[in-house]
C-alpha cells in the first residue's frame, strides 16, 4: 500500500512538471526593440550578454586578426633595411682588411727585410690575418742580425704625445728608436703593402724560424738590397697602460736561443 502511494505521487508530479507542446506555437514571431542598438555583425544587442561559448569564440578570432594586422603593420615600420638611410657610410660592414681584431697575450711577430735594406716588424692577431701592427725600424736587416749575435737585443721606441691628439698607441706615425740603448734613428708607423703581404704569406705556415725568401731581382734596382731575411716567432704581449706596451720574444723549449724585446712607450 505505501508503494502504491508513492507511485501515485511521483505521476502527480511528473503530470504536473510534463510540458505540453501544444501550449506553444510553432513559429514564434521575433521583434526587435527600435530603441535596441543592434550591432552590424551580429544578431543580437550590443548590450547582450555574451557569455555563450560561440561569442566568445568569434571575440577571440576579431582580437586574434586585429593584433596580427598591427604586427604586421610594425613590422613594416620598423624594417631594418628602412632605419639604414643610404647614405650613412658608418653603418656599412667593413671589410676583412679594415677589422682591427683584439689583440690576446700571445701574437705572431715577424721581422723581415733585405739584408741592406731596413728591416720591418708586423705583429699578427692570427698568422692569417692582417697585420695590425707594421713598423719600419730604423736599422737595416744586416745590423739586427748582428745584434742577436750577442744573444741580446732591447728595442726602445718612444713616441711624443702631442696635444689634443687621442688615439691608439699603435696609430703613431712616428717613433724615436733605442737599441741596446743607444739611438737608432726614427721608426715609422705605416700601412701593409702588396710586398709586405706577400711576405706574411708566404711564411703563414711557419710559427717558429728564420730564412731566405727567394725574391724575384728587379732589373731597375739591380738588387743594391741583397736577399729578402725573415725572422718569425711568437711574442708574449704585456699591456702596461693605455700608452705603454712590450712584446717579448718566446724561445721554444727555453733553448737558451737569442732574446729580443720591443717596448712601445708613448711619452
Amino acid at each position: 500500500f505505501q508503494r502504491s502511494s508513492s507511485y501515485n505521487n511521483y505521476n502527480c508530479k511528473s503530470s504536473r512538471n510534463k510540458i505540453n507542446p501544444s501550449k506553444f506555437p510553432r513559429s514564434a514571431s521575433f521583434t526587435i526593440p527600435e530603441n535596441e542598438e543592434i550591432s552590424d555583425k551580429l544578431l543580437v544587442p550590443r548590450n547582450a550578454s555574451s557569455s555563450s561559448p560561440r561569442s566568445s569564440i568569434q571575440r577571440f578570432h576579431n582580437v586574434n586578426s586585429r593584433f596580427s594586422s598591427l604586427l604586421r603593420s610594425l613590422l613594416k615600420i620598423i624594417a631594418f633595411p628602412n632605419i639604414i638611410p643610404t647614405s650613412c657610410k658608418w653603418l656599412t660592414l667593413p671589410t676583412h682588411l679594415s677589422i682591427t681584431p683584439s689583440l690576446g697575450r700571445k701574437v705572431t711577430g715577424t721581422l723581415f727585410g733585405h739584408r741592406r735594406g731596413h728591416v720591418s716588424f708586423a705583429v699578427q692577431d692570427d698568422p692569417r690575418s692582417e697585420p695590425v701592427l707594421l713598423l719600419e725600424l730604423a736599422m737595416s736587416t744586416a745590423s739586427l742580425v748582428k745584434e742577436m749575435s750577442s744573444g741580446l737585443v732591447r728595442i726602445a721606441l718612444e713616441s711624443e704625445k702631442a696635444p689634443g691628439r687621442t688615439g691608439r698607441l699603435f696609430h703613431e706615425p712616428t717613433w724615436s728608436m733605442y737599441c741596446n740603448g743607444r739611438k737608432s734613428g726614427y721608426a715609422v708607423t705605416r700601412t701593409c703593402t702588396e710586398s709586405d703581404w706577400h711576405v706574411l704569406s708566404t711564411v703563414q705556415s711557419v710559427s717558429v724560424g728564420a730564412g731566405v725568401i727567394p725574391v724575384v731581382e728587379d732589373a731597375k734596382s739591380g738588387g743594391s738590397e741583397g736577399e729578402l731575411l725573415y725572422m718569425r716567432a711568437k711574442f708574449e704581449r704585456v699591456v702596461g697602460s693605455r700608452d705603454s706596451e712590450a712584446f717579448y720574444m718566446l724561445n721554444p723549449d727555453n733553448n737558451g736561443g737569442p732574446e729580443l724585446s720591443i717596448f712601445l712607450l708613448r711619452i
